[in-house]
């Protein structure tokens, strides 16, 4: 017989640095799932990312034994990467933080490619120029 799943957890953690504090054991304590366990694979799993965040999705069955998918860094981290930034605008219309190039945007998109809902390449770029514009970097040509 084949395991029940019980919930889906949605969590962003930095990777290699998760710890049974929040936002971990608060969302795995009520589930009865083995924190310590996790936060071991876990950071097994994303050491070389360097406390990059990383959204994981964690699927919880009835046996309290459970399974986990890292998603691709999110699209905002990796553009602040990118131009070197610390943090978007609060008025991207008026005040722009820096630029990005099409080529930084293309890599981007490769990287986020999985996670998109995107049909090629080309639209994906296009979601990640929309990212940057609404964190108030301009998208050099």
């Amino acid at each position: 017989m084949a395991k029940q799943v019980v919930t889906e957890i949605k969590v962003q953690v930095p990777g290699g640095q998760a710890t049974p504090a929040p936002p971990v054991g608060t969302a795995l304590g009520p589930h009865g799932v083995n924190i310590g366990q996790f936060v071991q694979q876990f950071n097994d799993q994303t050491r070389e990312l360097n406390g990059m965040i990383c959204p994981t999705v964690i699927t919880v069955f009835n046996d309290r034994s459970f399974t986990f998918v890292i998603k691709s860094p999110p699209a905002a981290v990796l553009l602040k990467q990118a131009a070197k930034i610390a943090k978007g605008s609060g008025s991207p219309k008026d005040t722009k933080v820096g630029t990005v190039t099409k080529e930084q945007v293309l890599e981007i998109a490769k990287t986020k490619y999985e996670d998109l809902n995107a049909g090629s390449l080309e639209q994906a770029s296009k979601i990640i120029e929309g990212t940057a514009r609404s964190m108030g970097l301009e998208v050099a040509k």
